[in-house]
């Protein structure tokens, strides 16, 4: 297997909403945040579902990779519920190998609310149900030994037992990449992740604000100077700014696509990642690999939801 990704397993309901309903209901733009089931509940009683489909961020990137033609799999943690069949059968239709033994479990299978504003942004909002007591237990050591690289989330990084489950495939895989996520997912896990770009990864994904605030950044100069320093892969994208992979101390820039009609940035970050780890484990050069990313991005963002 080329990559196994290894994050939450996430039934995405995507709806469209006003500035209004996010002021309304306390919520910031472009963020993601942890709700509880009655709480996704209240939020999707007043809404009209655009779309339903099996994501979390790995997820996406891994069917990203799997319609590129890659072998691929994917572990995340689903109940033996009606939303945890859809999500395997929705794998299984791209050809994703699911690795994951459902069986029934004490929470539901976890869903993610994806508000979709005017200006094409998204807003999320995660019961993260079973998807979030994910183990060392759950991946099998084999499975990890035998994928040439191992793709993880920063959303998965968690006390307990998801935190067990991300030292075990860090520990086992032989060669490493990580996605920091999201701004407050960062704030959150900041020492731990930097512990991690430091002296764990072997690629790291994050965008321009993440890594500003992963290292308490003055200016995007700063962010360059220390991903020199560590001497990783480590990968920034800049919105209309681009893309920047930084290899040791050389730094490869590519420019963004314009896209005169964007739908729904829903996905862009994954599928750069997708694109991006697809040139990797296919010997393309650190600007190809930016190139391929940036082209999987402009084409997710021209429609709702995160699967081409």
């Amino acid at each position: 297997m080329k990559i196994l990704g290894i994050g939450n397993a996430i039934v995405d309901v995507l709806c469209k909403v006003s500035d209004e309903f996010l002021k309304q209901n306390s919520l910031t733009k472009s963020t993601m945040k942890l709700i509880d089931e009655n709480e996704f509940k209240r939020l999707l009683s007043s809404l009209k579902i655009e779309e339903t489909i099996s994501g979390g961020s790995v997820a996406n990137s891994i069917v990203g990779l799997s319609q590129l033609g890659n072998k691929v799999g994917f572990v995340g943690k689903v109940n033996d519920d009606l939303l945890g069949k859809k999500y395997e059968e929705g794998l299984n239709n791209e050809k994703v190998k699911y690795l994951y033994k459902k069986k029934k479990e004490p929470l539901s299978t976890g869903s993610c609310l994806i508000l979709i504003t005017p200006d094409s942004e998204r807003t999320m909002c995660t019961f993260l149900g079973t998807a979030g007591k994910i183990n060392d237990q759950d991946i099998k050591d084999d499975h990890i030994k035998n994928s040439e690289l191992v793709f993880l989330e920063g959303y998965l990084w968690d006390e307990g037992g998801p935190k067990r489950a991300f030292e075990k495939a860090i520990n086992n895989s032989n060669k490493i990449a990580m996605s920091l996520s999201d701004l407050f997912c960062v704030e959150r896990h900041k020492q731990n992740f930097l512990e991690l770009v430091k002296n764990k990864l072997n690629i790291i994904f994050a965008n321009e604000q993440e890594m500003m605030k992963l290292i308490d950044a003055k200016s995007f100069d700063e962010t360059i100077s220390f991903s020199k320093s560590i001497n990783k892969n480590v990968v920034i994208t800049r919105g209309e700014k681009g893309a920047v992979s930084i290899y040791g101390d050389k730094i490869f820039e590519c420019n963004a696509i314009k896209i005169k009609n964007i739908k729904d940035l829903t996905g862009a970050g994954d599928l750069f990642a997708a694109g991006y780890l697809h040139g990797i484990i296919n010997k393309f050069s650190p600007i190809e690999c930016l190139q391929k990313g940036t082209e999987l991005s402009s084409k997710i963002i021209q429609k709702f939801g995160a699967r081409i």
